[in-house]
Protein backbone atom coordinates (compact mmCIF):
# COMPACT_ATOMS: atom_id res chain seq x y z
CA UNK A 1 0.00 0.00 0.00
CA UNK A 2 1.12 3.20 -1.08
CA UNK A 3 1.24 5.83 2.30
CA UNK A 4 2.68 8.85 0.30
CA UNK A 5 4.80 9.78 2.79
CA UNK A 6 7.68 10.67 0.96
CA UNK A 7 9.50 13.56 1.40
CA UNK A 8 7.45 14.37 4.70
CA UNK A 9 9.46 15.28 8.29
CA UNK A 10 8.92 13.00 11.04
CA UNK A 11 10.01 13.89 14.79
CA UNK A 12 10.72 10.96 17.09
CA UNK A 13 11.77 11.98 20.59
CA UNK A 14 13.47 8.66 22.31
CA UNK A 15 14.11 7.08 18.99
CA UNK A 16 17.54 6.21 19.28
CA UNK A 17 16.72 2.81 20.93
CA UNK A 18 13.79 0.81 21.38
CA UNK A 19 10.96 1.05 19.69
CA UNK A 20 10.87 4.86 18.98
CA UNK A 21 14.37 3.57 16.75
CA UNK A 22 12.20 1.13 15.04
CA UNK A 23 9.41 4.10 14.75
CA UNK A 24 11.98 6.23 12.78
CA UNK A 25 13.49 3.61 10.86
CA UNK A 26 10.06 3.21 9.41
CA UNK A 27 9.38 6.50 8.88
CA UNK A 28 12.85 6.46 6.98
CA UNK A 29 12.15 3.22 4.81
CA UNK A 30 8.75 5.40 3.37
CA UNK A 31 11.00 8.36 2.49
CA UNK A 32 10.63 10.55 5.02
CA UNK A 33 13.27 12.58 6.58
CA UNK A 34 13.46 12.14 10.03
CA UNK A 35 14.58 14.10 13.37
CA UNK A 36 16.03 12.14 16.29
CA UNK A 37 15.81 13.51 19.81
CA UNK A 38 17.42 11.91 22.73
CA UNK A 39 19.49 12.83 25.73
CA UNK A 40 22.11 10.05 25.42
CA UNK A 41 24.82 11.39 22.66
CA UNK A 42 26.42 8.20 22.52
CA UNK A 43 23.43 6.28 21.31
CA UNK A 44 22.58 9.79 18.68
CA UNK A 45 25.61 9.06 16.91
CA UNK A 46 25.00 5.53 16.16
CA UNK A 47 21.62 6.22 15.32
CA UNK A 48 23.15 8.76 12.68
CA UNK A 49 25.63 6.50 11.42
CA UNK A 50 23.29 3.45 10.95
CA UNK A 51 20.55 5.89 9.21
CA UNK A 52 23.67 7.57 6.94
CA UNK A 53 24.81 4.06 6.06
CA UNK A 54 21.33 3.17 4.51
CA UNK A 55 21.33 6.18 2.62
CA UNK A 56 18.12 8.06 5.05
CA UNK A 57 17.92 11.58 5.40
CA UNK A 58 18.56 12.00 9.20
CA UNK A 59 19.00 14.95 12.36
CA UNK A 60 19.61 14.55 15.67
CA UNK A 61 19.62 16.46 18.44
CA UNK A 62 20.39 15.98 22.43
CA UNK A 63 17.12 16.80 23.95
CA UNK A 64 15.72 16.79 27.24
CA UNK A 65 12.44 16.48 26.99
CA UNK A 66 11.25 17.83 30.69
CA UNK A 67 13.31 21.47 29.24
CA UNK A 68 11.23 23.63 27.83
CA UNK A 69 13.53 25.54 26.43
CA UNK A 70 15.49 22.49 24.69
CA UNK A 71 12.25 21.12 23.28
CA UNK A 72 11.62 24.20 21.41
CA UNK A 73 14.83 24.58 20.16
CA UNK A 74 14.60 21.32 18.72
CA UNK A 75 11.57 21.87 17.05
CA UNK A 76 12.87 25.59 15.17
CA UNK A 77 15.91 23.91 14.47
CA UNK A 78 14.14 20.88 12.51
CA UNK A 79 11.71 23.23 10.60
CA UNK A 80 14.34 25.70 9.92
CA UNK A 81 16.75 22.78 8.54
CA UNK A 82 13.91 20.79 6.20
CA UNK A 83 11.20 23.47 5.69
CA UNK A 84 8.30 21.48 7.21
CA UNK A 85 7.56 19.46 10.39
CA UNK A 86 4.49 16.46 9.17
CA UNK A 87 4.72 14.09 12.32
CA UNK A 88 6.04 14.47 15.84
CA UNK A 89 6.43 11.44 18.18
CA UNK A 90 6.63 12.05 21.88
CA UNK A 91 7.55 8.48 22.55
CA UNK A 92 10.49 9.48 25.50
CA UNK A 93 9.71 8.50 28.98
CA UNK A 94 10.71 6.37 31.78
CA UNK A 95 9.17 3.82 34.07
CA UNK A 96 8.69 3.88 37.84
CA UNK A 97 8.14 0.81 40.44
CA UNK A 98 7.69 1.97 43.77
CA UNK A 99 5.22 1.52 46.60
CA UNK A 100 4.34 5.09 46.81
CA UNK A 101 4.67 5.72 50.81
CA UNK A 102 8.39 4.91 49.34
CA UNK A 103 8.07 7.65 46.70
CA UNK A 104 9.74 10.86 47.21
CA UNK A 105 8.24 14.28 45.80
CA UNK A 106 11.15 14.22 43.75
CA UNK A 107 10.85 11.30 41.92
CA UNK A 108 7.02 12.14 41.42
CA UNK A 109 7.84 15.21 39.41
CA UNK A 110 10.28 13.64 37.52
CA UNK A 111 8.06 10.90 36.46
CA UNK A 112 5.18 12.85 35.42
CA UNK A 113 7.94 15.72 33.91
CA UNK A 114 9.15 12.84 31.17
CA UNK A 115 5.71 10.57 30.83
CA UNK A 116 3.29 13.90 31.03
CA UNK A 117 5.39 17.36 30.65
CA UNK A 118 7.52 15.91 27.90
CA UNK A 119 4.37 15.53 26.27
CA UNK A 120 2.43 18.78 26.81
CA UNK A 121 5.56 20.32 25.82
CA UNK A 122 6.44 18.12 22.38
CA UNK A 123 3.39 19.27 21.45
CA UNK A 124 3.00 22.69 21.79
CA UNK A 125 6.04 23.24 19.90
CA UNK A 126 5.05 20.87 16.97
CA UNK A 127 2.22 22.28 17.03
CA UNK A 128 3.41 25.78 16.33
CA UNK A 129 6.06 24.23 13.76
CA UNK A 130 3.14 22.36 12.04
CA UNK A 131 0.65 25.06 11.35
CA UNK A 132 3.41 26.98 9.24
CA UNK A 133 3.08 24.05 6.88
CA UNK A 134 -0.44 23.41 7.13
CA UNK A 135 -0.95 20.97 9.43
CA UNK A 136 0.50 17.66 10.53
CA UNK A 137 0.12 14.52 13.24
CA UNK A 138 1.55 14.53 17.29
CA UNK A 139 1.75 11.13 18.26
CA UNK A 140 1.73 10.56 22.28
CA UNK A 141 2.76 7.48 24.16
CA UNK A 142 0.78 6.01 26.33
CA UNK A 143 0.34 2.39 28.42
CA UNK A 144 -2.06 0.14 29.37
CA UNK A 145 -1.69 1.75 32.92
CA UNK A 146 -3.15 4.81 30.88
CA UNK A 147 -6.40 2.54 31.25
CA UNK A 148 -5.51 -0.30 33.74
CA UNK A 149 -3.60 1.34 36.41
CA UNK A 150 -0.57 -1.00 38.77
CA UNK A 151 -0.06 -1.40 42.16
CA UNK A 152 3.55 -0.29 42.58
CA UNK A 153 4.00 1.76 39.61
CA UNK A 154 1.65 4.94 41.10
CA UNK A 155 3.61 8.20 39.34
CA UNK A 156 3.73 6.42 35.91
CA UNK A 157 0.05 4.86 35.98
CA UNK A 158 -0.93 8.53 36.55
CA UNK A 159 0.95 10.27 33.83
CA UNK A 160 0.00 7.77 31.47
CA UNK A 161 -3.48 8.54 32.09
CA UNK A 162 -2.83 12.33 31.73
CA UNK A 163 -1.31 11.91 28.83
CA UNK A 164 -4.81 9.82 26.92
CA UNK A 165 -6.52 12.71 28.42
CA UNK A 166 -4.70 15.35 27.09
CA UNK A 167 -4.39 13.64 23.81
CA UNK A 168 -8.31 13.96 23.46
CA UNK A 169 -8.33 18.05 24.75
CA UNK A 170 -5.53 18.85 22.06
CA UNK A 171 -7.10 16.85 19.17
CA UNK A 172 -10.19 18.96 20.22
CA UNK A 173 -7.94 22.42 19.77
CA UNK A 174 -5.71 21.31 16.86
CA UNK A 175 -8.20 19.94 14.62
CA UNK A 176 -8.54 23.63 13.29
CA UNK A 177 -4.86 23.49 12.25
CA UNK A 178 -5.19 20.37 10.29
CA UNK A 179 -3.53 18.82 13.20
CA UNK A 180 -4.32 15.15 14.26
CA UNK A 181 -3.18 13.79 18.14
CA UNK A 182 -3.36 10.21 18.62
CA UNK A 183 -2.21 8.14 21.75
CA UNK A 184 -0.58 4.52 20.82
CA UNK A 185 -1.16 1.90 23.65
CA UNK A 186 1.82 -0.54 23.47
CA UNK A 187 1.18 -3.94 24.70
CA UNK A 188 3.78 -6.27 25.76
CA UNK A 189 6.47 -5.53 23.63
CA UNK A 190 9.90 -7.19 22.95
CA UNK A 191 12.99 -5.59 22.33
CA UNK A 192 16.63 -6.28 22.46
CA UNK A 193 17.36 -4.48 25.29
CA UNK A 194 14.37 -5.72 27.05
CA UNK A 195 14.77 -9.13 26.29
CA UNK A 196 11.63 -10.13 28.23
CA UNK A 197 10.41 -13.19 26.31
CA UNK A 198 10.75 -16.02 29.01
CA UNK A 199 9.73 -13.49 32.16
CA UNK A 200 6.35 -12.95 29.85
CA UNK A 201 6.13 -17.17 29.75
CA UNK A 202 6.90 -17.73 33.43
CA UNK A 203 4.53 -15.12 34.48
CA UNK A 204 1.89 -16.14 32.16
CA UNK A 205 1.90 -12.54 30.03
CA UNK A 206 1.85 -14.87 26.91
CA UNK A 207 -1.41 -16.78 28.23
CA UNK A 208 -3.24 -13.65 28.67
CA UNK A 209 -2.94 -12.20 25.33
CA UNK A 210 -5.28 -13.88 22.52
CA UNK A 211 -3.17 -13.54 19.85
CA UNK A 212 -0.45 -15.76 21.68
CA UNK A 213 2.38 -13.90 21.10
CA UNK A 214 4.69 -10.85 22.47
CA UNK A 215 4.73 -7.41 20.35
CA UNK A 216 8.01 -6.51 19.00
CA UNK A 217 8.62 -2.63 18.06
CA UNK A 218 7.90 -3.22 14.41
CA UNK A 219 4.42 -3.80 15.60
CA UNK A 220 3.96 -0.33 17.13
CA UNK A 221 6.01 1.13 13.92
CA UNK A 222 3.82 0.01 11.01
CA UNK A 223 0.59 1.26 13.02
CA UNK A 224 1.87 4.56 14.02
CA UNK A 225 3.29 5.14 10.11
CA UNK A 226 -0.51 4.32 8.73
CA UNK A 227 -1.94 6.49 10.92
CA UNK A 228 0.33 9.37 10.21
CA UNK A 229 -0.52 9.00 6.35
CA UNK A 230 -3.31 10.55 4.96
CA UNK A 231 -5.07 6.89 4.23
CA UNK A 232 -5.71 7.62 7.99
CA UNK A 233 -7.38 11.22 7.87
CA UNK A 234 -10.04 10.95 9.89
CA UNK A 235 -8.82 9.53 12.83
CA UNK A 236 -8.14 11.94 15.56
CA UNK A 237 -8.42 12.39 19.12
CA UNK A 238 -8.55 8.08 20.06
CA UNK A 239 -6.21 6.19 21.89
CA UNK A 240 -4.67 3.07 19.89
CA UNK A 241 -4.27 -0.30 21.63
CA UNK A 242 -1.71 -2.35 20.00
CA UNK A 243 -1.67 -5.01 22.30
CA UNK A 244 -2.62 -8.45 20.56
CA UNK A 245 -6.02 -7.70 22.09
CA UNK A 246 -4.54 -7.72 25.70
CA UNK A 247 -7.73 -7.25 28.21
CA UNK A 248 -10.19 -7.30 25.78
CA UNK A 249 -11.80 -10.71 27.19
CA UNK A 250 -11.34 -11.90 30.76
CA UNK A 251 -10.41 -15.58 29.33
CA UNK A 252 -8.46 -15.14 26.54
CA UNK A 253 -7.24 -18.67 26.46
CA UNK A 254 -10.62 -19.85 25.40
CA UNK A 255 -9.80 -19.84 21.91
CA UNK A 256 -7.14 -21.67 22.08
CA UNK A 257 -8.37 -24.48 23.88
CA UNK A 258 -11.42 -24.92 22.03
CA UNK A 259 -10.35 -28.64 21.54
CA UNK A 260 -10.59 -29.59 25.20
CA UNK A 261 -14.50 -28.85 25.81
CA UNK A 262 -17.53 -30.80 24.64
CA UNK A 263 -19.32 -28.77 21.91
CA UNK A 264 -22.39 -27.26 23.72
CA UNK A 265 -22.12 -28.07 27.25
CA UNK A 266 -22.72 -25.93 30.20
CA UNK A 267 -23.33 -25.82 33.44
CA UNK A 268 -26.34 -24.57 35.81
CA UNK A 269 -25.82 -23.58 39.59
CA UNK A 270 -29.49 -23.47 41.66
CA UNK A 271 -29.79 -22.61 44.99
CA UNK A 272 -32.16 -23.95 47.44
Amino acid sequence: MELGLKGRVAVVTGGATGIGRAIAEAFAGEGCAVAIGARREEKLAEAEADFTARGWEIYTQKVDVTREEEVSDFAARVFRRFGRLDVWVNNAGMTCHAPMDQVSLAFWREVIDTNLTGVFLGSKYAAREMRKGGGGVIFNAGSFQSLFPAAGSGPYGAAKAGVCSLTRSLAGEYARDHIRVLTYIPGVIETPMTRIDDWAAATGQRDNIPMERLGVPQDLADTIVFLASDRASYINGVSIEITGGKFCVQNPRYAWTAGDREEGRGSRSETA
